[in-house]
């Protein structure tokens, strides 16, 4: 292309500060060095990741940033070292790393890549080196992709090449929210058929989480949420019973208990509340139930030690367990080929001067996903 190995201008929302409103903004995009791979975003959508960040970051060194981690794009350029991509490929970058080096990338047992920013720059969710400016300043590119921009850059190892037919403003939502809940379900969980299942939170992971283990071949999935409306979205994803917490005068797990024989096989938490993850544990069943944290917090919590000295097993999931690399274009293909939903997660779709917008209804409980259009 023209702009291989030039410095791009191009619109960019940047998080100049925490709790501020997103600002639409003229940044440079410099080209990719070695191993790294520069993208033209299409479509992203914003994930409670990158809302948590925005109004609850304690770390003030995680900005100014540019947010955004669920995106596709096409290749527009490519650094030095870089073989199994070229401009045009379509491409969905990654919040997590696959370098296929490292001890965790060799073992079947892990995603936990020794090159993930998560290992060293967690407090701001970001690594120190970037290819944006904007005003002559330095932005940082959140959780190494950045997506809330019409170019970003990347490392080769965090990105997935998909299908050349995948429809962009669908498949972004695979890249972060989607295949957690649902990974964390086949995957983590390994959910089995004919089990009993509770999955606590019904945002986009927690739905993923319900779909995984109606895929799984669950015979009963329980959808735990305050929110009754979300009810009947559940439903289409495979929910058979509904629970909002607040409609008993008795702990959920209790009631979960009582309906279910003294327990669910398999329990998942999606919201990322220290409280709901120990009711999701005390939800399983003693002797073999497993329960799966799933939602993102930093705060401390504490369960009483013969919940696991009976028998359950705790657990926690990044990413769903996937491997990104090798398993994003295998969840494109299911999902191009009808085995697995994602229009049904979009209940928005806006441009990217909308963005301000698009925090509110994430922050009021009334969007799923919500598309946003970069680029054409």
């Amino acid at each position: 292309m023209a702009t291989a190995g030039k410095v791009i201008k191009c619109r960019a929302v940047i998080a100049w500060e925490p709790n501020a409103p997103l600002m639409m903004e003229e940044i440079e995009v410099a080209p990719p060095q070695e191993g790294e791979i520069r993208i033209k975003i299409v479509a992203t959508c914003m994930c409670h990741t990158d809302l948590f960040h925005l109004l609850e970051a304690k770390d003030k060194r995680g900005f100014p940033t540019v947010l955004g981690h669920e995106g596709a794009g096409v290749v527009e350029s490519v650094g030095p070292g870089v073989t199994d991509f070229k401009p045009g490929d379509k491409v969905i970058p990654l919040a997590a790393t696959q370098c296929g080096e490292c001890r965790f990338c060799k073992s079947p047992k892990a995603n936990l890549c020794d090159r993930n920013w998560i290992n060293k720059y967690v407090d701001f969710m970001s690594y120190p080196t970037t290819r944006f400016t904007c005003r002559g300043q330095p932005i940082l590119q959140f959780m190494g992709t950045s997506t809330f921009s019409e170019y970003t850059v990347t490392n080769q190892i965090a990105v997935a090449k998909i299908h050349d037919d995948a429809p962009l403003d669908r498949v972004c939502l695979l890249g972060c929210g989607i295949a957690t809940g649902y990974g964390a379900a086949v995957n983590t969980a390994g959910v089995t058929p004919g089990s009993v299942c509770a999955v606590f939170g019904l945002g986009a992971v927690g739905l993923a989480a319900v779909m995984g283990c109606k895929n799984a071949g669950a015979s009963r999935i329980f959808a735990v949420d305050i929110n009754e409306k979300k009810f009947e979205k559940a439903k289409i994803f495979g929910a058979t019973d509904f629970l909002n917490p607040k409609a008993y005068n008795k702990p959920i797990s209790e009631v979960l208990a009582e309906m279910t024989n003294g327990g669910v096989d398999f329990s998942l938490e999606c919201v990322g509340n220290t409280e709901v993850m120990r009711s999701a544990l005390e939800s399983c069943v003693k002797g073999w139930g497993v329960s799966v944290m799933v939602g993102y917090t930093d705060a401390d919590f504490s369960a009483k030690p013969i919940q696991l000295i009976s028998g359950k097993t705790w657990k926690g999931s990044l990413l769903g367990g996937y491997k990104v690399k090798d398993a994003i274009p295998k969840l494109v293909q299911d999902y191009m080929a009808g085995k697995i939903k994602l229009d049904e997660f979009i209940t928005h779709k806006m441009d990217l001067e909308e963005i301000n917008d698009t925090v509110k209804l994430m922050k009021t409980g009334q969007c799923i996903r919500c598309i946003l259009n970069i680029s054409k």
